[in-house]
């Protein structure tokens, strides 16, 4: 058995699996914490590291493709805070740090573990039911339905038609992008037979993110989601004949993005106005746009 502890968490491998339990620490996310304790199988492992600093260090698990759905739904977008694979470390730890790294590099030699990609999920996802409250609306999902319920704070169009249920079978794709910037985030689910571009503001099937704290647990949803879909390797080889070439996408001009600033503005004083955004956190906002501008 090799372990680890920190504040941060503590890891133990014990041949077979990585056990991943987040700390108590205040600064450990409330994703981390949600999502409690993960068992990584060691065929799911494509590789570990330790990275040395002055001040701290940092140990990184990478998995192989496709097997996590967390990873999958997120699409690499979880950010250090949030990431439950990576863990710091005191430098007065980095020699039992090193250890764990040797152990878990060693069994993937000794059980010839493939670092390639996988086509089934080898981590269950986050257990049902579960609800979160975050952006513009509530997402609940019980294993084989989706709600979707609005709040104060949701725009007229979309909140006219009510709360609204997809059904798993109805569901072809689920994604999580983060806030980054001037770019609200949103957790998005595509429903067969009824794509759509809208932006998640008016996505009846979508919650916008504002990049307050509770907005990574919207990816917990996905995760959960994204594990009960088919795996994207074994749909990717039924459509990849029918898959039509993607078009270069258009250079932004200065016009377009300068329009784009003063959409962005416009929408910081809706938020501001509606109590959503303090008053120093609009004109950090507000600033930073004009900046650009």
């Amino acid at each position: 058995m090799a372990e680890i502890i920190q504040k941060d968490g503590t890891w133990a491998f014990d041949g077979d699996a990585l056990r991943l339990t987040p700390g108590r620490d205040k600064n450990v996310s409330l994703l981390r914490k949600e999502l409690g304790e993960l068992v990584v199988p060691l065929g799911a492992l494509a590789g570990i590291s330790l990275e040395q600093g002055k001040k701290a260090g940092r140990l990184r698990l990478r998995l192989r493709d496709g097997a996590d759905p967390l990873l999958q739904a997120t699409g690499g977008r979880l950010t250090e805070p949030h990431d439950p694979y990576q863990l710091m470390v005191e430098p007065d730890r980095f020699g039992v740090a090193e250890y764990l790294v040797d152990e878990v590099r060693s069994a993937l030699l000794l059980d010839q573990v493939p670092a390639g990609p996988v086509d089934a999920y080898l981590l269950p996802g986050p257990s049902v039911p579960l609800s979160v409250s975050a952006g513009d609306g509530t997402a609940g999902f019980d294993g084989e339905r989706i709600r979707l319920e609005w709040n104060w704070k949701t725009e007229d169009a979309k909140a006219a038609a009510g709360a609204r249920t997809l059904a798993l079978a109805d569901i072809t794709g689920v994604e999580w992008h983060p806030a980054a910037g001037l770019e609200n985030g949103h957790l998005r689910f595509t429903v067969r037979h009824a794509p759509t571009k809208t932006p998640p503001k008016y996505d009846p099937n979508a919650v916008e993110l504002w990049g307050f704290k509770k907005d990574p647990l919207m990816a917990l949803v996905a995760a959960a989601v994204q594990a009960r879909l088919p795996h994207p390797a074994r749909a990717a080889a039924d459509t990849v004949d029918a898959r039509p070439e993607s078009p270069s996408a258009p250079v932004a001009s200065a016009e377009d993005d300068h329009d784009a600033l003063l959409r962005r503005l416009r929408e910081l004083g809706e938020l501001h106005r509606a109590g959503v955004l303090t008053d120093e956190e609009f004109a950090l906002a507000k600033q930073a746009i004009l900046k650009r501008m």
